[in-house]
């Protein structure tokens, strides 16, 4: 069977949320594919050529570059596709948008659906394109993934007919094999890249309405105001997204701006000893598709503070503290229980944290996802 699937989520340097899932599937997809003794064909059609850390082409794995720019996959891709010199079977499209005329069988991925909810947390352009386009893409597709059983629920009350061909793939955390191996050393220097001295709660993720920073900076300002002699300070580290401006005038207005520090986007290769050396790691999101942010800073031995809402009490159970992401009061009390923690209770924590990211793995999440792929043909 030729299996194509839209790589260019994947194909981007500094990855967050559905690219990163993109990635990490790409190359678990070929991995497990090629173990099998009768192993599919896998095309992957890029606007542009393949990152140096993409998975490199094999018999059963290859990239075909349609060049183009602006709305490709309905300039480019659909075109291309529709003539299908390739003879794929079926495409899988990663992200919520897919080709809307075709003949072959198409899958999407679905991430979640909390822009219904929050539609002033993003640009009109953004929102209206993920509102219409998404919901095009669940009439059309012969297959619908989601990464939770939150979103699954939350697709099905918008799209009822999605029902009968949705499949929950779990993600995972983020890690390799050598960032569960960071060193004293690495984080020292990461400490000293960002001139954090002192000891430090994290968020990590886009600059953007929906994560709620607002709610950490205020949350974590009254817990210094209520511990005086607390050296701790606030990492806030992510690309700016949109509507951030207001995060930088709200620190001017707390008058914190010594206790608070912006790093900007972090490289990955910053990103596990950023976690690794935090006390506590904060998501205190509006919602949430699935937190593999959260889950990997469980996986790497850092305590977790994340929102009731969306995947996240799903995804992480009761190994992280939940807080409501509308009351400023319930993120500030765990802030301040977790940094009050005896040694015990924080290692116990920790250890919690660690068996609740074992649940989860990309092999899995790949295996469900080639399962999809193939049944829909049939």
């Amino acid at each position: 069977m030729n299996i194509g699937i839209d790589g260019n989520e994947a194909n981007i340097k500094n990855r967050v949320g559905v690219n990163v899932y993109a990635f990490k599937l790409l190359h678990e997809l070929k991995i497990i594919n090629e173990k099998r003794s009768k192993p599919n064909n896998l095309i992957v059609y890029l606007k542009e050529k393949p990152l140096y850390d993409l998975p490199k082409e094999t018999k059963n794995f290859k990239y075909k570059i349609i060049s183009g720019s602006g709305l490709w996959i309905i300039t480019k891709l659909t075109p291309y596709l529709l003539k299908n010199p390739d003879h794929v079977d079926v495409l899988f499209s990663p992200s919520h948008y897919t080709c809307p005329i075709l003949t072959i069988p198409r899958v999407c991925s679905i991430m979640d659906l909390g822009y219904l909810e929050n539609s002033g947390q993003f640009e009109k352009k953004v929102f209206w394109q993920l509102k219409y386009w998404t919901a095009i893409s669940v009439f059309i597709s012969k297959g619908v993934l989601t990464i939770s059983e939150a979103s699954k629920k939350d697709i099905v009350r918008h799209y009822p007919q999605a029902l009968k061909k949705i499949t929950v793939t779990h993600l995972s955390h983020d890690l390799n094999k050598n960032d569960f191996k960071v060193s004293p050393k690495d984080v020292r220097r990461i400490r000293n890249r960002y001139s954090i001295v002192d000891d430090y709660i994290l968020y990590l993720g886009t600059l953007k309405p929906s994560k709620n920073i607002e709610g950490i900076i205020k949350a974590y300002f009254q817990v210094i105001s209520n511990n005086s002699n607390l050296n701790t300070k606030l990492v806030i580290a992510g690309k700016k997204g949109w509507l951030y401006e207001g995060l930088f005038k709200l620190v001017d207005e707390l008058n914190i701006k010594d206790r608070v520090i912006f790093t900007d986007f972090i490289p990955e290769e910053d990103k596990m000893a950023l976690r690794k050396g935090a006390k506590v790691f904060v998501l205190a999101s509006f919602w949430e598709g699935f937190g593999i942010d959260a889950l990997s800073s469980m996986a790497i031995g850092v305590p977790v503070i994340a929102s009731n809402v969306g995947s996240l009490p799903e995804v992480l159970g009761d190994a992280a503290l939940i807080v409501d992401p509308n009351n400023i009061d319930s993120i500030a009390e765990s802030m301040e229980k977790v940094l009050n923690m005896d040694k015990n209770e924080y290692n116990y924590l920790i250890k919690k944290g660690l068996t609740q990211a074992n649940k989860f793995s990309w092999e899995k999440c790949a295996k469900e996802t080639l399962d999809v792929l193939e049944k829909v043909t049939n």
